[in-house]
């Protein structure tokens, strides 16, 4: 009796197991595109610290994050047992914040970029004159790239538990725990070998030695030096970028009609000649981006004119 009711526990337990494994690689495709925008962002948010820091504050980000997971798995499942109405509108204001965030850096490039330079050159004056001076700034950028996070994270969580919300509980728990998981450890692995590609690259081309192995790790350790800026450049603009994808996506998912609309409208472009596939492909992300503008801006604006009245 007791041997039949430990097998039975045994399969209950590798029936469960099968359907997490399942289930969390359906939602890893789902949110493979939020996992690209996140990397992205955060591989541009943790640039610009001094080489010897960048793997520290990568670790101190990504501690971050894993603190973020363990507030919204929690989070995201007892509102979608007490308050599952709150979701989606929790989920567009935290759309809004990146479309908002995405505007105010474009705005601050836009308004204040002959001021960069100079701005620049006196903050590495300062931290090369102040300890101080750099715990505060690694301070600032780990506290941008965790907030950020934040936002991101949570849509990924939201599109798990939508997946799985048909699972029983125990199951919700073990895929969103996996996703977390699995997420935090790809996202911040891949930042932190993106931010010593470089040093990498140093690494190669001062190895010693003769023959041809040691030319083709010198030729491309070099290439890699090359890269490398050219990379960071790219993640920037990536990284802008996918706020407005992510944040405005979040918002026209939110209203229904709009999103319903431009889908319809999207699909009816595949019959035009030539790019009609592609432009019916790319219509909702293209919407959500610019829908992601016009909302950042909204925001900064607003913010902006609030601010005047305070100083007045």
């Amino acid at each position: 009796m007791a041997g039949s009711s430990l097998l039975l526990l045994l399969d209950d337990i590798a029936s469960v197991l099968d359907d997490v494994a399942t289930m969390t690689k359906v939602a890893a495709r789902k949110t493979a595109g939020v996992l690209g925008d996140d990397l992205a962002v955060n591989a541009e948010k943790v640039t610009g610290v001094r080489a010897e820091r960048e793997l520290p504050v990568v670790w101190a980000v990504a501690r971050g994050s894993l603190l973020n997971k363990c507030i919204l798995v929690p989070a995201a499942l007892a509102i979608s047992v007490v308050a599952p109405w709150l979701v989606t509108p929790l989920l567009m204001l935290g759309g809004l914040y990146l479309c908002y965030e995405g505007v105010e850096k474009l705005a601050h490039s836009r308004l204040h970029g002959a001021e960069e330079g100079a701005h620049h050159a006196e903050l590495m004056r300062r931290l090369a004159q102040s300890p101080q001076a750099v715990l505060d700034y690694e301070r600032s950028k780990i506290r941008g790239a965790v907030r950020t996070d934040f936002i991101l994270s949570a849509e990924i969580i939201v599109l798990t538990l939508g997946i799985v919300a048909q699972m029983p509980f125990l199951t919700q728990v073990l895929v969103l725990v996996a996703i977390a998981l699995l997420m935090t450890v790809g996202v911040y692995g891949l930042v932190a070998g993106i931010v010593k590609l470089d040093d990498a690259g140093l690494y190669l081309i001062e190895r010693q030695g003769k023959g041809g192995a040691v030319r083709f790790q010198h030729w491309l350790g070099e290439r890699l030096l090359v890269f490398a800026p050219w990379l960071m450049k790219a993640l920037g603009v990536i990284g802008t970028i996918a706020m407005f994808m992510v944040g405005g996506g979040i918002l026209l998912h939110g209203f229904h009609a709009a999103d319903v609309m431009v889908r319809d409208f999207s699909a009816g472009l595949a019959d035009l000649a030539l790019l009609g596939p592609l432009l019916a492909a790319l219509g909702p992300t293209l919407a959500g981006i610019l829908l992601g503008m016009v909302a950042g801006a909204a925001v900064l604006a607003l913010l902006q004119g609030l601010g005047r009245l305070r100083g007045g």
